[in-house]
């Protein structure tokens, strides 16, 4: 037997039932929050895949919302069915967890719970996303192979970075590297070796036979010195022409 009396029933029935008629509605009118139609069609745009993400940064975030609204507002009609369905059955009102009467001051709040105050679940994360966020992660889709061990060749991260290199209309404060000193080091990993793996291998050479090892004092030397990296005293530095000029 319901710990409800037949007034409190009717009345959270009524309240249930008007929910439920303004939830379908809602959806008939505004077309599941415009997700009805296309992204491209919303945007007039013929292609979402512009030259750069920000582009249709605006519209993506609407986007997101629009699906976040409707994947709530259904959920709310779903839960709403299921309450009404629960009243004809006559188990509503009671907790699916502890079986225990829930009392009718939470089920005038929340008419739709299933759970009394304290077995109330953690509410689960959605995964519902727009597609177009799929070309943004990972990083250059298909063709960045950073994250893999089996895989050395150039990529799409590597062409994007010569690209990059000559410039761009970013300004510094849009840099990967915030601290940044130069235009030149801008662009995506600009700090990453290429032709070497270690930095002391861009500034130590050979002759033609691999012996009588030099040190080139270049700014990846200088660099490497004053970083803490090297030991000066190994490699006393000699003064060059330009040196003796300066001086």
């Amino acid at each position: 037997m319901s710990h409800l009396t037949e007034e409190q029933l009717k009345q959270l029935y009524l309240q249930l039932l008007e929910e439920k008629l303004d939830l379908e509605k809602h959806f008939a009118t505004n077309d599941h929050f415009g997700l009805a139609n296309s992204f491209s069609d919303s945007t007039g745009e013929l292609s979402m895949y512009d030259n750069h993400p920000g582009d249709i940064a605006s519209e993506i975030y609407e986007r997101e919302k629009d699906i976040s609204l409707n994947e709530h507002a259904e959920m709310h009609l779903e839960q709403v069915n299921e309450a009404l369905a629960r009243m004809e059955s006559g188990d509503y009102g009671i907790c699916v967890f502890s079986k225990q009467p829930i009392p009718f001051e939470r089920l005038e709040a929340i008419p739709t719970t299933l759970y009394s105050l304290e077995h109330v679940p953690d509410p689960d994360q959605s995964f519902r996303r727009p597609v177009e966020e799929q070309v943004l992660f990972p990083p250059f889709g298909r063709t960045s192979f950073d994250e893999r061990n089996d895989e050395t060749e150039f990529d799409g991260e590597d062409a994007w970075q010569i690209v990059e290199s000559w410039g761009t209309s970013n300004t510094p404060a849009f840099g990967e590297n915030a601290n940044v000193e130069d235009y030149n080091e801008m662009y995506i990993e600009a700090d990453e070796h290429e032709g070497y793996v270690e930095s002391f291998e861009s500034f130590i050479a050979t002759d033609l036979y691999g012996e009588h090892v030099t040190i080139v004092r270049s700014k990846a030397y200088r660099d490497y010195i004053h970083s803490g990296e090297g030991d000066p005293f190994l490699e006393p530095e000699q003064l060059t022409d330009a040196d003796d000029e300066q001086r």
